[in-house]
């Protein structure tokens, strides 16, 4: 986010500051939401959508040399993760026998929290190798080759109908 700033968006401090913030924002919107709405049916199907649509927001952050469209694309990316996280994590506690949901709660949170540094050491360097913006729309395509994989060799997960049962 700091090149984009800096050099593709040309935005300074204060510019960074929203980027940084759009993902979080756009997070608790949905939130908010989900917290009255509640998701009934197509759980697996809404989740690999909205993974599918958080890299089809990181590829339009990617490409966007507009401040307001970007600030968009970003808030949008972190509305479609809230999404995908809250489903996921209430397959991890429904699906998980009751002997072993510590211990795959933890290795979940082991990975949920490397997976930030992890993600900036593979943007860094795909950055400095192939450039700032590829990287991002890389990450972006890969994001839904992900989604459209899982949905292929895990069928059960894409079936997965309601998140108050095993379904």
């Amino acid at each position: 986010l700091p090149v984009y700033a800096r050099d593709i968006l040309e935005l300074g401090p204060w510019g960074l500051g929203l980027l940084r913030s759009a993902p979080g924002i756009g997070a608790i919107c949905v939130a908010v939401w989900l917290a009255g709405h509640p998701i009934r049916d197509h759980a697996g199907k809404i989740m690999l959508g909205f993974v599918a649509l958080f890299g089809a927001f990181t590829v339009l952050f990617g490409v966007s040399t507009i401040t307001w469209l970007s600030i968009a694309a970003l808030a949008l990316l972190g509305a479609t993760d809230m999404f995908s996280v809250y489903i996921r994590e209430t397959l991890i506690q429904l699906w998980t026998p009751d002997e072993v949901r510590g211990r795959v709660n933890a290795v979940n949170q082991v990975f949920v929290g490397a997976s930030n540094e992890v993600g900036e050491f593979r943007a860094g360097t795909m950055a400095a190798l192939i450039g700032t913006v590829p990287a991002v729309v890389i990450g972006g395509i890969g994001a839904i080759a992900v989604a459209g994989l899982w949905a292929w060799l895990f069928p059960a997960l894409r079936q997965v109908t309601h998140l108050n049962s095993r379904e």
